[in-house]
């Protein structure tokens, strides 16, 4: 079977998601920043919540769970073992170690650690999909707040092997903003030029960039593409880059300051 993706907007440039099994009328929340909107989805598509899922602690990633806890009193709270250990994460109930395994319908997702952005963070990799958080952003990644810029690197890494196909849903809307600076890295690439061009009709239109595709990230994404030699080239612009490692922090750097 398949799991479908329903999509909810947050806050002002947060997502969230209810993945949904339409067969038992159930339904997973990853990282409900506020409540409201998800119990509003839930109603509409005659749901009930299993579970909510959290791909690290901040709280624009679960603010919403109190108010979800209110009405499915039942509904487990999976985040990082890190984040049980260390509190981080109110009412949460079951802390998930790399590797572990986690089910909804009959689809299975893999738990993959990816510290950087905070020490406890982790993607859930499944059914073709993988809920990235605020590591992997479409066109982007996320700050490093807890961890270190190899330590993300390595976490990105892990997200870059995954399989082309596998469809991206990331923590916010920052796609066009992420592909402006990718296109300051590359100003001739083309397959960033057309991706920054869809993108921004895509959000005149009003829409939503979520999902793309690893594949999509590996060809525009410049924090997936630190051996490329015009991302190289230009991180040594910026400063010492001869590693793999080095041409990330300049890359994040710069980002930074964007």
């Amino acid at each position: 079977m398949t799991l479908e993706v329903l999509t909810v907007p947050l806050l002002r440039d947060n997502y969230g998601y209810l993945l949904v099994d339409r067969d038992a009328g159930r339904a997973v929340a990853v990282d409900p920043s506020t409540h409201e909107a998800v119990l509003e989805l839930l109603d509409r598509e005659r749901l009930a919540l299993d579970a909510i899922w959290c791909t690290h602690h901040h709280w624009d990633h679960v603010g919403g769970i109190p108010g979800l806890l209110a009405r499915f009193p039942d509904a487990a709270v999976l985040g990082s073992a890190h984040d049980a250990t260390n509190a981080n994460i109110g009412q949460q109930t079951r802390g998930l170690a790399d590797g572990e395994i986690v089910e909804h319908g009959a689809v299975r997702f893999e738990v993959l650690a990816i510290p950087g952005h905070t020490l406890g963070a982790i993607a859930y990799a499944g059914g073709g999909m993988v809920f990235t958080g605020d590591t992997l952003f479409l066109g982007g990644c996320g700050r490093v707040f807890e961890g270190t810029m190899p330590m993300m690197r390595a976490s990105l890494a892990r997200l870059r092997a995954l399989p082309p196909e596998t469809r991206v849903y990331c923590g916010h809307e920052y796609t066009k903003r992420n592909l402006e600076f990718a296109r300051v890295i590359e100003p001739n690439d083309a397959a960033i030029a057309a991706r920054l061009e869809a993108v921004t009709a895509t959000r005149e239109e009003g829409r939503v960039t979520v999902p793309a595709t690893i594949a999509d990230e590996l060809a525009t994404n410049p924090f997936l593409r630190w051996d490329s030699n015009a991302v190289r080239t230009y991180a040594k612009s910026r400063g010492e880059a001869d590693t793999d490692d080095e041409v990330f922090a300049r890359l994040r750097q710069a980002k930074d300051a964007f």
